[in-house]
């Protein structure tokens, strides 16, 4: 008998299925030799400090070194919200897996193939002891075929010794620089809790940073002349290549041109410039891509995408492959016969030449744990709107990567009067390639008047005339027209995916670059996880379509802006490192060693801080009247455990601030406090009160 650990339910079904090990039992299921199981995430995971006899924040302890690292059950937070217990489910479902394991001579290793997944299972093997062989199932998809193919080729368990040793090592070097650093913090910050973090941290940083860019830039006015035209019946627009800061001197300039009433042409450059069609999608690219043109965030893209995967629908999302092997090439004529049978691909694929697919996608050298992002051999069904609109962009984006490149013919004029040089630039498709695969080619997309001066206007051009050096053009009428320098715009969270993707881009030292310009901040599989965390934790918030720091998140970035822990060079040495773990070429002993080293400094550091303590006010308990409350940036509490009251101090998305706190505890009911959003999305005011029960309500204005 064989045990076979899935990472997730419906993936531990579909191969049951498969194995036709069709017997359900309590957690797994049985038959033909196998007993299939699954893991539910992360089952297991590092040990707190208080595993180690260490409770609470106290300077003295740090820094937290374990030796060894204790591996306990996932936790869940108490029902009072006062620590942590463990999670009645992941108990469960060790013991229903340990139990599988007993019944069983071996085992293979069905997790996700990728770092991730290679952790879940063997700190799940090391947590129960256990030393039964086991072999591995790698594949990216989980259709029939697949998981048919890659029962045919498992291989060793040790062959992944390097995987898991570097999955380790990330892991506990996170709880090293996360655990000490956040103490240190708050420690500084008189026990305001304030949590950092090896990735979440640089990320901020960026945020906050572009921020303050856009909020302290000052804009100041220009003008730019454009000279109107007409030459062989057709009316077109040039534009100065200076701009001028002072209106008096463009005024004179415009009065100057008038009078010279003619351009001469200067330079003529026609190209014709071919625009690739794109590659597959990676995970990041169509989160970047779904942020802007759906609106979804990061995180919901990657459940849709693990949703599609594990219907079977496409492959694996979290890659960060934009390409396919060689040996997947003849397969990609069989998926496109399947969108075939759509009514809604038929016009794309028309424009495709059968037996001549562009063969850009196919890259051994750049693929890594997972090929680019397909859609598989089974037709879609019972799609929610969102799962659609992804599945769609994965299949248009196959069709692309499958046409011809698109060829403009790209035109750059240049005239001059008296000495002052205008510009003329034009763009006409001229084989539409890849761009005709959705046939909504916009006009300005085919034929344009493409200005690429300051501020990116121009007049829509049709056709442009025959222009020759020398030639003079007559000018019918000069504008000069009143423009504003712009801020660096705000992120958006594509921005911000694109960001931790190419936050090496400021490193020069060569071998780093190379290396983070591949990683960046995080891996596709955790960029989304590492956004929502700093939602979660109120450093940033949705506004719009953007992403903003709050006051919290501003004042962490005011502490750390300066200190490594915020510097994206840091994720590059650990990149570095961790690549050359899953290679065997570093010893991962000799780098949680350096990691100790990095986390003494930053605790040092972060220790050493100056942090102002707020004028928090003493407001006694309102209901045992005996404690003076803790006030934190989440809740009020009663220091008390037998009394246990609580405040929660977000509120139909506002927080509540100290102003509206005090006069709650000390007179029963807030001021007025506007633009609180109902579960609706509805925008009311009302006051909070406190009732007799010691218990808040809202009471509104009138009432």
């Amino acid at each position: 008998m064989k045990a076979i650990i899935a990472e997730k339910p419906s993936v531990a079904r579909e191969i049951a299925q498969l194995l036709k090990a069709n017997v359900r039992k309590d957690g797994y299921l049985k038959g033909n030799g196998f007993c299939v199981t699954w893991a539910l995430g992360h089952l297991v995971s590092l040990g707190m400090p208080e595993d180690h006899g260490i409770r609470g924040f106290h300077k003295a302890s740090l820094p937290i070194f374990p030796d060894p690292f204790l591996l306990i059950p996932r936790l869940i937070k108490k029902q009072n919200h006062k620590g942590y217990r463990p999670d009645p489910s992941a108990l469960k479902q060790l013991e229903i897996i340990e139990k599988v394991i007993n019944q069983c001579s071996s085992i293979i290793v069905a997790t996700d193939a990728g770092r991730e997944g290679e952790l879940i299972f063997r700190y799940i093997y090391d947590y129960l002891k256990c030393n039964k062989p086991f072999e591995r199932l790698w594949i990216s998809s989980l259709t029939e075929k697949a998981i048919h193919d890659g029962f045919k080729r498992l291989q060793a368990g040790s062959t992944f010794d390097g995987l898991y040793q570097a999955a380790k090592a990330r892991s506990e070097a996170d709880w090293l620089v996360g655990i000490n650093a956040t103490q240190a913090l708050s420690i500084a910050a008189h026990q305001d809790v304030y949590t950092l973090g090896r990735v979440q941290t640089p990320t901020l940083a960026l945020i906050c940073k572009r921020y303050e860019d856009h909020k302290n830039f000052t804009q100041k006015k220009f003008w730019q002349i454009q000279l109107k035209h007409r030459k062989e019946y057709l009316d077109f627009t040039s534009h100065s290549n200076e701009h001028w800061e002072d209106i008096k001197q463009t005024e004179q300039i415009v009065k100057s041109i008038e009078r010279e009433g003619r351009a001469t042409i200067k330079d003529v450059s026609i190209k014709t410039v071919q625009e690739s069609s794109p590659i597959l999608f990676d995970l990041t690219e169509l989160q970047k891509e779904a942020n802007r043109k759906l609106g979804l965030s990061a995180d919901q893209v990657l459940q849709t995408a693990q949703d599609l995967y594990e219907k079977r629908f496409i492959t694996y999302p979290r890659t960060g492959s934009k390409y396919i092997p060689g040996d997947l090439w003849s397969e990609i004529p069989e998926l496109v016969r399947i969108l075939n049978t759509n009514n809604q691909f038929k016009p794309a694929i028309s424009t495709l030449k059968f037996g001549n697919f562009n063969k850009r996608m196919v890259n051994d050298l750049k693929v890594t744990d997972h090929h680019g992002l397909l859609i598989t051999t089974k037709i879609p069904s019972a799609l929610t709107a969102t799962e659609k609109a992804i599945y769609d962009m994965i299949a248009y984006r196959l069709l692309e990567s499958l046409s011809e490149h698109c060829y403009k013919q790209v035109s750059h004029i240049t005239v001059k009067v008296h000495h002052y040089e205008f510009n003329i630039k034009g763009s006409k498709i001229l084989t539409k390639g890849w761009r005709s695969v959705k046939g909504i080619l916009s006009h300005h997309d085919s034929i344009k008047n493409d200005d690429s001066s300051i501020n990116n206007v121009g007049d829509m051009l049709i056709e442009l005339p025959e222009f020759k050096i020398g030639d003079e053009l007559k000018i019918s009428k000069v504008e000069f027209v009143e423009k504003t320098t712009q801020p660096p715009k705000l992120y958006s969270e594509a921005d911000v995916l694109s960001a931790m993707e190419n936050a090496g881009r400021s490193i020069n030292n060569n071998e780093k670059h190379t290396v983070i310009l591949n990683i960046g901040l995080g891996t596709p599989a955790t960029r989304a996880s590492i956004i929502e965390i700093l939602l979660s934790r109120s450093y940033i918030v949705r506004k719009s379509k953007a992403l903003i720091p709050t006051e919290k998140g501003l004042k962490v970035y005011d502490l750390i802006r300066d200190k490594k822990i915020a510097n994206v060079q840091m994720t590059a040495e650990w990149e570095m490192a961790l690549d050359r773990i899953e290679k065997g070429e570093l010893n991962a002993k000799k780098f949680i060693n350096d990691i100790k080293s990095y986390t003494s400094q930053i605790t040092n550091e972060l220790l050493s801080l100056s942090i102002p303590q707020e004028n928090i006010p003493e407001l006694k308990c309102p209901k045992c009247q005996q404690h003076n409350l803790i006030i934190k940036d989440k809740i009020v509490k009663c220091p008390d455990d037998r009394c246990n009251w609580i405040l929660f101090r977000f509120v139909c998305g506002i927080q509540l601030s100290l102003q509206q706190i005090t006069p709650l505890i000390n007179n029963r009911s807030t001021p007025l406090i506007k633009n609180m959003k109902a579960k609706n999305g509805k925008k009311f005011s009302a006051y909070i009160v406190l009732k007799d029960d010691h218990k808040t309500t809202f009471e509104f204005p009138g009432t």
